[in-house]
């Protein structure tokens, strides 16, 4: 009996563009072996050609990953090297988590792993030239000057924390595989309900002491269903939706082969 064949289903891409607003500043630290003498003690990770502050695509997508497990109250299971992380990870095709953000179980070799569904895109900054113009001392940043008081000795710890500051733009760009179009429909909805769980929390470090909060905005759904890719028809593209819904009929209303 031969080995059984698994139907590969594609229906097409989704193009989820948008831009987020640094509302208060934010922190998303790069390595610790990038820092100078006499220079910022926490700096923010940045491109290393542009030299300008960026947001990685793992950064956003572990955010939106773990806000969606906390809003729909999945079990959380300790990473294997690393227990005190806890994500959510199952063997189900058909959950809501992993057939979204992908699922990894190494430690079985015989369970299958998950593909992730959506593509998450470094986010670079739009409006450099805004930020140049004011005088932080720092290229396209700000620093802050905290303390750290120690409860027994009354002794201060003063450390300079770099952040991007408040008013920065990032470039959104997210892309949806859509694969079973009884899922589809929910998915690029629980993409919007991640998205605006972030805005309600925070993004980067720190996010206790008012760091992180943003917002986004503009956001738009460009369609390229499956006949685009066979054909390269661009009549093909459903262009520039501006709602969940306004993608999903649109995508109902392309014919099946």
């Amino acid at each position: 009996m031969g080995e059984e064949i698994e139907e590969l289903k594609f229906i097409g891409k989704i193009k989820i563009t948008g831009k987020m607003t640094v509302v208060t500043g934010l922190h998303i630290g790069a390595s610790k072996e990038t820092v100078k003498i006499g220079g910022i003690d926490s700096p923010v990770i940045r491109d290393p050609i542009t030299d300008r502050p960026y947001i990685p695509g793992s950064s956003l997508k572990g955010k939106l990953r773990s806000l969606s497990e906390r809003v729909l109250k999945k079990d959380l299971y300790p990473i294997s090297s690393k227990p005190l992380i806890k994500i959510h990870v199952c063997t189900d095709p058909h959950c809501k988590i992993c057939r979204l953000f992908g699922s990894s179980r190494p430690e079985n070799k015989q369970q299958k792993n998950i593909p992730s569904r959506l593509i998450v895109r470094d986010m670079h900054l739009s409006n450099y030239s805004e930020l140049l113009k004011i005088d932080t001392g720092l290229p396209y940043t700000e620093w802050k000057f905290e303390n750290s008081i120690d409860r027994v000795s009354s002794a201060a710890n003063p450390r300079q924390i770099e952040r991007i500051p408040a008013g920065a733009n990032f470039d959104l760009e997210l892309i949806y595989d859509a694969e079973e179009k009884d899922e589809f429909e929910e998915d690029i909805t629980r993409i919007q309900m991640a998205l605006k769980s972030l805005e309600d929390d925070a993004l980067g470090g720190h996010g206790s002491r008012g760091y992180g909060k943003v917002e986004f905005q503009e956001i738009r759904y460009t369609g390229y269903p499956r006949e685009y890719y066979v054909s390269g028809n661009e009549d093909c593209i459903l262009k520039n939706r501006e709602s969940v819904e306004d993608i999903v009929n649109a995508f109902k209303g392309e014919k099946d082969d």
